[in-house]
């Protein structure tokens, strides 16, 4: 009884279990429906973004994003059409040096280019452009631009190499780089020290002529900038322009090439401490043997030499910093005139001497005196004890002089009588009449040397100055 009341138990159970579990189950086929729709509508609101902005979700590899692969980047843009335009600009950092004897400078600067690859170009509403380091460089086409007359150059890589290319969605692309380079500049020393260097830096493509490339300025004059705090010891920067040109290779054909031009000055203020103002006065002191008596010849002499000497090591010194050119320097007009007015000097001496011995040596035979007791001049007197003689007073002693220290030390010990010497007579003589004296000996030739030399020294400077400056 029990068991039969069981079975109709669960015979009445059994409709509503099935339907419930029916219920259930489609329950969870409808979740599971709208879990499968709602990542299907998320999944193609991915891909539709990714399509909207690709830059935003960083793809695989670079390639795919620019279509590297889809293109051969051997060959430029545009390639059998017209030529491809190709802007620079240029930023110059700083110029480094300037050297006279290897006829070079040294200039650091950023080099700008801008041009259109249709290649390059992929879809972006918001972020407007890419930028990439220079691992992409070797992967596409960029201008092959060098300088011309470069010594050597090369890229900064510290701390990675100084290369950006960025990348915009219509295919327009900037390639910048920073750049130390050593170029010739042909100079003019025929002014030095008072010149004013023109040097240029060349820009031109190696390969590609103009058939292929043109190459400009992309803001005009404005493309070329410059420090403001650019500064050298021995120049004044008076000018930086941009200019552009033609190139012709009769093997290649014509190529455009762009021109940085500079105009130099030099300071001059060291060169007239370390050059000019030396010579003058070397030049002055040349000029004080004119006022020397003519017969204190070692003064004189030495006097002669040692100007000579100094003015020799001034222009070997100058000559040692300039390159050896085969012309004239302005520099060495002044040293050169300078060196013949000291050699002059010299040279004004010795006539001087010679003339003045030729004329004493007429004065004794006039005088007839006897061999060995006769009275010696001034100068002859002089040669033998070193004293200072006046032609007036020796002229009436007859026995040979003695030495000046023995003479005082034998004046010394003798007694009041001796007072009355030809010595003694001629020091009263010399008391107060030294000026004269001198004056009185001085040869003509001196005299005149004492007006002509400054006089035509101040005229040389005045034409000399006048003309290079």
């Amino acid at each position: 009884m029990v068991l039969v009341m069981k079975l109709l138990f669960l015979t009445c159970l059994w409709p509503t279990a099935v339907l419930h579990s029916s219920h259930s189950q489609h329950h969870r086929l409808h979740h599971r429906q709208q879990m499968s729709f709602s990542r299907r509508h998320n999944s193609k609101r991915e891909i539709k973004m990714r399509k909207l902005d690709s830059t935003k979700v960083r793809p695989l590899k670079t390639e795919q994003l620019l279509h590297i692969e889809d293109h051969d980047f051997a060959l430029r843009p545009g390639f059998g059409g017209s030529p491809i335009p190709v802007g620079i600009d240029v930023q110059v950092e700083s110029i480094d040096s300037i050297s006279e004897v290897d006829m070079d400078f040294t200039m650091t600067l950023y080099l700008r280019h801008y041009w259109k690859d249709e290649r390059l170009s992929f879809q972006s509403n918001k972020n407007k452009s890419m930028t990439f380091d220079g691992r992409l460089i070797k992967k596409i086409w960029v201008p092959d631009v060098f300088f011309v007359h470069s010594k050597r150059s090369f890229i900064h890589d510290t701390t990675v190499e100084n290369i950006m290319l960025r990348v915009y969605p219509d295919g327009n692309v900037l390639f910048s780089l920073r750049i130390t380079v050593s170029a010739m500049c042909f100079m003019d020393f025929s002014r030095f020290p008072l010149d004013t260097q023109n040097c240029s830096l060349e820009l031109e493509s190696y390969a590609y002529n103009e058939d292929d490339l043109m190459l400009y300025w992309k803001h005009g004059n404005k493309s070329l900038s410059t420090d403001e705090h650019i500064s050298l010891s021995q120049f004044f920067i008076e000018e930086f322009s941009a200019s552009s040109g033609l190139a012709f290779y009769s093997s290649t054909g014509w190529y455009n090439r762009l021109f940085i031009n500079f105009a130099l000055r030099r300071h001059i203020f060291f060169f007239v401490l370390q050059s000019y103002f030396p010579a003058m006065l070397m030049v002055m002191l040349s000029w004080v043997s004119f006022w020397i008596d003519r017969r204190a010849v070692p003064a004189r002499v030495s006097l002669g030499i040692t100007t000579v000497l100094t003015m020799s090591t001034i222009m070997t010194g100058v000559s040692a910093s300039m390159p050896q050119v085969s012309y004239i320097k302005a520099v060495d007009v002044y040293l050169w005139i300078s060196f013949l007015f000291v050699f002059l000097s010299v040279i004004e001496y010795a006539a001087v001497n010679y003339l003045t011995t030729i004329e004493e040596r007429k004065q004794l035979k006039k005088r007839g005196k006897a061999s060995g007791m006769y009275s010696m001049d001034a100068v002859q007197a002089m040669a033998f004890d070193g004293c200072f003689h006046d032609t007036d007073v020796d002229m009436d002693l007859t026995p040979f002089p003695e030495p000046c220290e023995e003479n005082e030390t034998r004046t010394s010990q003798t007694n009041v009588s001796n007072a009355d010497t030809p010595r003694l007579k001629r020091k009263r003589s010399l008391k107060g009449n030294v000026g004269r004296i001198i004056l009185q000996n001085n040869h003509v030739i001196d005299t005149y040397s004492r007006i002509i030399f400054p006089s035509v020294y101040i005229v040389f400077n005045f034409f000399y100055w006048g003309l290079y400056i």
